[in-house]
């Protein structure tokens, strides 16, 4: 493993530990140049994951891209990185057992929506006004009388 801050070939592992998934594991890094110190993580290969949009285009699931959506949602609310990691795990792993190789972008959004709405109801309305494509203010007053419920 090569050190991301000065490109060392020598790091050594300082702590090891599994998931909450038990599918991958994270582990601590030192480089033995600089000294710095990083985490990585060792994932199980599993079948690529093809996502069909909306639009009916396909492309490759990436875990980034769904991160990406859940941490811009949570910006500036009190959702821990660890919290919104969790979640992102949870989905992953649920799309992963559903053992089919494409998924409706859908899909996707239900289950972000539903993490969202139990994580941070603000969040879940920014995310909500995104992927249920708000058009104006009595949507969004909508959607929040649906979540007062």
């Amino acid at each position: 493993m090569k050190c991301p801050f000065c490109g060392a070939e020598e790091t050594k592992v300082t702590d090891s530990r599994d998931s909450s998934e038990a599918f991958e594991i994270r582990r601590r890094r030192e480089c033995e140049k600089c000294q710095k110190r990083f985490t990585t993580y060792e994932r199980i290969e599993s079948h690529p994951l093809v996502v069909i949009k909306k639009d009916g285009r396909r492309e490759g699931f990436s875990v980034e891209k769904l991160m990406s959506g859940i941490v811009k949602s949570c910006q500036k609310r009190e959702v821990s990185v660890e919290k919104m990691e969790e979640a992102g795990r949870e989905i992953e792993s649920s799309l992963r057992n559903e053992d089919k190789s494409e998924i409706p972008s859908g899909v996707i959004g239900e289950l972000v929506a539903k993490k969202l709405k139990r994580l941070d109801k603000v969040a879940y309305i920014r995310f909500a006004s995104i992927y249920k494509d708000f058009e104006d203010v009595t949507d969004f007053e909508r959607e929040i009388k649906l979540i007062k419920r």
